[in-house]
């Protein structure tokens, strides 16, 4: 049974699902949701990258408007979870240089989560190595169980075959 389930959310529809599938979940067991959204500080370096120069104000109002919209997903998930009966802790970290992967996984630990709810893309070969896997990592790392909740439903295969 779980009682604390951690779920990371940043706005996106992979996001939501995996939202949408910690909510039933937390119903089903009478939990308590910690949703989770990290600011990426790293966006801003590739913002950087583009530019010989970045003023220090242009950076900082970045920054601000990346904490303004991670609030903004927070409000919405909350409601969302609030509307179905569901008791919601919400929280908004700062990666501050780390990888957001290690902030979900140090949330995990200080909130006592028993369970890990997060939306993949199901990423694979190339563009894995590319992207990343904050998933994968928190999957690896995180000392409880983590459930991935796909993007969007693979296609079945069909056992018949044609000709």
């Amino acid at each position: 049974m779980f009682h604390r389930i951690l779920v990371p959310v940043d706005g996106s529809l992979t996001s939501n699902r995996g939202l949408d599938e910690a909510i039933t979940l937390a119903r089903d067991h009478k939990a308590k949701l910690c949703l989770l959204h990290v600011v990426d500080d790293l966006a801003m370096a590739g913002v950087a990258d583009t530019m010989t120069y970045v003023p220090p104000s242009y950076i900082e109002r970045f920054r601000e408007g990346l904490r303004a919209r991670g609030k903004k997903v927070l409000a919405g998930a909350e409601a969302k979870a609030r509307k179905r009966g569901v008791s919601v802790e919400a929280v908004l970290l700062e990666a501050l240089g780390r990888q957001v992967a290690e902030q979900i996984i140090d949330q995990t630990k200080q909130w006592r989560a028993d369970l890990v709810v997060i939306g993949t893309h199901g990423r694979r070969g190339f563009s894995r190595l590319v992207m990343g896997s904050d998933a994968e990592m928190v999957v690896r790392e995180t000392p409880v169980p983590v459930l991935l909740v796909r993007s969007s439903p693979r296609p079945r295969r069909s056992s018949v075959r044609r000709r």
